[in-house]
This record gives C-alpha cells, sequence and structure tokens, in this order.
C-alpha cells in the first residue's frame, strides 16, 4: 500500500515539474516574439517619422545614396507580393500532391528513394540554391529572354536574374516543408476513417480527396503556412536569382524583394540610409504576420472546429 501511494506522489512531483518547464519554455518562446517585435518597432519607426509613411510606402524611386535622396519602397514590396504568390501557387500543389503521393500510393521501394531526397533538399543551404539558380536556371531563362525580346530597344536584359528565376527557386525550396509536414499530416489520419469510406463503396482516390486530405487539413495548413514563410524570408538565395534592382515586378525584369534589399545595402549603409533598412525589416515583420494570419484563417474557413 505505502509503496503504491510513494508511487503516486513521484509521478505527481513528475508531471508538476513537467508542468514547471513546459510553462517556462511557452513563456520564454511568447517572450522572444514579443521582445523581437519591441526591437523591431524601436528601430523602424524612426525612419517612418523623417520620410513619411506615404513616401516610403508609395514611392517607386529608391536612391538612398542621391545628393537628394528618396526612399520609396513600392515596387519593392509588390515584388515580394507578386513573387511570393506565384512560388506558393506553383510550389504548394506540387508539395501536397506529392506528399499524397508519398503517403498513400507510391510503392514502398520507390517511397524509400524518394523519401530521402526530398529531406536532403531541406537540408541543402539557401546558397546552394542561389548557385545551382546561376549555373543551370538562369542561362535558360536568358536564353528564352533573348527569344522574346529579340530586336527590342527599349527592354533590358538581365542575363537571366529576373523575376521568373527567383520564383522557380522559391518555389523548389519550399517544397520540402510542404511534403515533409503534409506527409506527416496525411500518415496520422486514423485507418478507421479510410475504412469506413471503403465500406461506404468509395474508389481510393474519392476516399483520399474526401476524407484523407479533409482530416488532414490542420496539418496540411500548418505546412502551407510555413511554406509561405519560407518563402517570404528568403534572401540568400533570391538576391542571387532576382537580379536585385528596383523595378516593377514583370516576368522577365530584374527585381529586388524586401530581404534581398536589407541584405544587398546594410553592408554600407548609415545615418537615415541604415534606418530605412530597418524600416523595410518592420514592413516585411509586419507583412508575414499578416500573410500568416490571413492565410490561416482562409484556409481554415473561419471553421473553429478546425
Amino acid at each position: 500500500m505505502n509503496s503504491i501511494f510513494r508511487s503516486k506522489k513521484a509521478q505527481s512531483a513528475v508531471e508538476k515539474t513537467a508542468e514547471i518547464v513546459f510553462t517556462v519554455c511557452a513563456f520564454f518562446a511568447v517572450l522572444a516574439v514579443l521582445s523581437i517585435t519591441v526591437y523591431m518597432f524601436m528601430n523602424g519607426t524612426p525612419a517612418l517619422a523623417e520620410v513619411g509613411i506615404t513616401e516610403i510606402l508609395f514611392g517607386s524611386i529608391w536612391k538612398p545614396t542621391a545628393s537628394e535622396p528618396s526612399f520609396g519602397i513600392a515596387w519593392v514590396i509588390l515584388t515580394s507580393i507578386v513573387g511570393t504568390t506565384l512560388a506558393i501557387l506553383l510550389g504548394v500543389p506540387i508539395g501536397v500532391l506529392t506528399a499524397v503521393f508519398l503517403a498513400e500510393t507510391a510503392p514502398p521501394k520507390l517511397a524509400a528513394v524518394v523519401k530521402p531526397a526530398i529531406e536532403l533538399l531541406a537540408g541543402i543551404p539557401s546558397v546552394i540554391y542561389g548557385l545551382l539558380g546561376i549555373l543551370l536556371l538562369c542561362p535558360a531563362m536568358y536564353s528564352l529572354e533573348q527569344k522574346i525580346f529579340k530586336g527590342s530597344e527599349t527592354h533590358q536584359f538581365t542575363g537571366g536574374a529576373n523575376l521568373i528565376s527567383a520564383v522557380l527557386v522559391l518555389a523548389i525550396m519550399i517544397l520540402p516543408t510542404v511534403i515533409n509536414i503534409s506527409e506527416s499530416a496525411l500518415r496520422a489520419v486514423p485507418a478507421s476513417l479510410k475504412s469506413a469510406s471503403y465500406g461506404l463503396g468509395a474508389s481510393k482516390i474519392q476516399t483520399i480527396f474526401k476524407v484523407t486530405i479533409p482530416a488532414a487539413k490542420s496539418g496540411i495548413i500548418s505546412a502551407i503556412v510555413l511554406g509561405v514563410g519560407r518563402a517570404i524570408g528568403e534572401a540568400m538565395a533570391i538576391s542571387l536569382v532576382s537580379g536585385s534592382s528596383v523595378n516593377s515586378p514583370l516576368p522577365f525584369n530584374s527585381v529586388r524583394f524586401l530581404t534581398t534589399a536589407i541584405v544587398s545595402e546594410m553592408g554600407y549603409a548609415s545615418g537615415l540610409h541604415r534606418q530605412m533598412l530597418f524600416t523595410i525589416g518592420l514592413v516585411l515583420f509586419i507583412f508575414i504576420m499578416i500573410i500568416n494570419l490571413s492565410l490561416t484563417r482562409i484556409l481554415k474557413g473561419g471553421n473553429k472546429d478546425d
């Protein structure tokens, strides 16, 4: 009898200790988010007051080192929106369908080959994606650009470093995140749901798209949100294949994203120019929060039960 009470007391102590540890970890996670938020607003708002929100957000000319500097980032913001959206529209369907293939229909031997390859993609540094883009993708895009704009006197040739190259690289980079998390969510769907679907006469394809994917909706949404975060926050690879020039986000234009604007100029910026780069970081920070919250709400369809 005493041993039972001692066992219960020991179990209770372990549970209380675990509860304290988890609470502390959660507190530090929240504290980290709050600290980053406060830091970004403290360093990003001075330039807003000095230059003006309207000029910064709606101005299209970025000349921070000119005798009469201009700090318009409208094209940079629009490029980030367009580039990220296109990368998501291209990468997410491929990623989710690949996850469905691996989890539901792939032969075990083929899955044993494809799965490690996808995990390897997740571990490749972003700069390697950029280098591969320069060596393989940019020459192909430049060849296509030369054919499309042959004889043009107004087009500025980019050498293949343009919006299309950046979008393709981003789409490839988000694939491992979307595939791995979506596959885990699909494999976690109870087999009883599938059996019930088959018992009602549904085919395998009908079961996948009408039962399995809806049941794994929460995990797939998490995968998409993380993929969006990866796409929005990428800098190094994009700086190598986008051309890093402030232009309108047309397919064959050399463009600059919010992240590449910070990376390309932080090394030599000073004074108001440096403050403006922190303001760009603040815009990026707010942009990511809005996109993630909006995307989560849209994908969940506003259903509180999800």
